[in-house]
């Protein structure tokens, strides 16, 4: 970088907490617990993954430290979309690596899982890293979203380490990414390649978590850059009080976003996709829902108010759920029959032709323009890109012509639509995000001093100072079911959803209705990276209510 600013200056000085098993470095013995099995499907899982499944729980002890003078050679691979704290990832596993043996070297793929295959890279040194410790994006090496599961991937990428004499592989990425490494493991316990393959949890929606990974790194900052920015338009909504402002927020199969930035900033209203799914409710159930909610501010006078839509929201209204599904097995099958059609029109009447009675029926009745955006080109695992498609505008549009139908409302409703996305994937990590993805690094590389492969790096206990956080890993595989992909059954990392009976969506739900009615706005400002811990140094309210007893 050949220019920074004051606070990259800085950040650049943070020295990230790290817990106290490992601050004396990375050369440290492993506990095993019990034996895991999947979360479903356990025997297909176990039939698929024969030489990772089942493996123990691991936790690290300083009690008897493993003296070891063999450097490790790695190789780092960024998955998927940026998260915040991914360099930090890199600047532990680096320090990890280099605890264990200073002549240990760390090589970065280039531009995600394409670097493997395609044998680009680049060692990491500690001049080159030094610019970008503490720092946001993905930049120091790139990432991508090239699926790593073919044989042919496996081998290539397999001789392309043994050029670099890399025996270790690091893969930074969400569930699907780490399903990959999970693929990848398998394939070179089972080949006797001498490659280990451990994973480290990212992803801003928030879903890729359980007892042993409390979060996905990168949650925490965007919540805080996304709640600063609901905040500012809170105040601007309170301040000209005549716009209703529709807010998307990324989260695609899952609502985590939404709900903490609703705890954040008690808006007048805040949908939760796992809500919709569990009462089966309509499109124009969730539509009279917010219409409600309008017309009983304007009763007060008030005409404006903030409503929270998480990206994913249609994908669990159930009619238009299962639209999605035929949408995705049909264009998986007759993909490059429609993707001959120039017209919109004929591209629509090509979906119709194909679609069941009840699809065919919730598909004609959405606008052109929507039809369009669910029929676009699917992502690189056969799902509808629902950030392409204009939930809030959808929902501004019908909330408008619910009210205009309605002879007892007599307010004004105008409208401001936002989507909050990349906004926040690469925003400097918070406090919190800088010192989990340190750890996450450094425990990645203590793993795999201990020669373990098939497994994710786990920090818990993080709501506490980081002299109280535990570490160890966990079996990819025991996070694992099967799904369905590209028309078929596909071995993936189970998304952790909102559960409604949780203390978070619970303590949402005990005061929504009061926020719909009142203006209860809370305004969270920046991220602090300065000051006093009770400002710098925040968990999420996801996982503080999560955590405490």
């Amino acid at each position: 970088m050949t220019q920074i600013s004051a606070l990259e200056t800085e950040r650049l000085k943070y020295q990230p907490k790290l817990p106290p098993v490992l601050r004396n470095g990375a050369n440290v013995a492993v506990v095993e617990g019990e034996a895991t099995t999947a979360v479903a499907d356990a025997d297909k899982i176990a039939k698929l993954f024969a030489k990772t499944f089942g493996g123990a729980k691991l936790t690290f002890s300083d009690s008897d430290k493993i003296a070891t003078d063999k450097p490790l050679n790695v190789g780092v691979i960024l998955s998927g979309g940026q998260a915040p704290g991914g360099h930090n990832v890199i600047a532990g596993l680096f320090d990890g690596i280099k605890s264990i043996n200073a002549d240990s070297k760390l090589f970065g793929f280039l531009n995600g899982p394409d670097g493997l295959v395609q044998d680009r890279a680049v060692e990491i040194t500690a001049e080159f890293l030094a610019d970008y410790r503490n720092t946001g994006g993905f930049d120091i090496i790139g990432s991508g979203r090239t699926k790593l599961e073919s044989q042919e991937q496996f081998e290539i990428g397999k001789a392309n380490c043994e050029k670099r004499g890399i025996t270790n592989l690091v893969i930074i990425g969400g569930d699907d990414s780490n399903t990959n490494a999970c693929l990848l493991a398998e394939y070179y316990a089972a080949t006797e390649a001498g490659i280990n393959v451990v994973g480290c949890p990212k992803t801003i929606d928030g879903d890729l978590k359980n007892e042993q990974i409390e979060t996905s790194f990168g949650f925490d900052t965007c919540c805080r850059v996304y709640s600063e920015l609901i905040g500012n338009i809170q105040r601007d909504a309170n301040s000209a009080k005549k716009y209703w402002h529709f807010i998307k927020l990324m989260g695609r199969s899952a609502s985590h976003i939404g709900l903490e930035c609703a705890l954040q900033t008690q808006p007048n209203a805040a949908i939760i996709s796992e809500e919709v799914a569990a009462k089966a409710m309509t499109l124009d159930s969730v539509v009279s829902y917010l219409a409600d909610i309008v017309k009983g501010r304007a009763a007060n006078g008030e005409n404006f108010g903030v409503a929270l839509i998480p990206e994913g929201l249609i994908e669990f209204i159930p009619e238009v759920k299962a639209l999605i599904s035929e949408l995705n097995d049909l264009l998986a099958h007759e993909n490059d029959a429609f993707q001959a059609i120039e017209a919109k029109e004929d591209k629509i009447a090509f979906i119709l032709e194909r679609l069941s009675a009840d699809s065919k029926t919730v598909f004609a009745s959405l606008p052109q323009t929507i039809q369009i955006q669910l029929s676009n080109e699917r992502d690189p695992h056969g799902n509808v890109q629902v950030s392409l498609v204009e939930t809030e505008k959808l929902l501004a549009e019908m909330v408008a012509t619910k009210l205009k139908s309605d002879a007892d409302y007599t307010g004004k409703f105008a409208t401001q639509t936002h989507f909050f996305g990349y906004e926040g994937r690469c925003a400097a990590p918070s406090n919190y995000d800088a010192d989990y993805c340190y750890s996450l690094g450094y425990t990645a590389a203590a793993l795999l001093g201990n020669g373990k492969t098939g497994y994710m790096s786990s920090v818990t206990n993080t709501i506490n100072a980081a002299d109280e956080w535990s570490c160890g890993g966990v079996p990819i595989t025991m996070m694992m079911n099967m799904e369905r992909r590209h028309g078929e059954d596909k071995p993936v990392i189970q998304k952790a959803l909102v559960k409604l009976d949780d203390a978070p969506f619970k303590a949402f739900a005990a005061k929504r209705d009061e926020w719909a009615v009142k203006t209860s706005y809370v305004y969270p400002g920046p991220i602090q990276y300065f000051g006093p811990s009770c400002v710098c140094d925040l968990v999420t309210k996801t996982l503080e209510l999560e955590q405490t007893k």
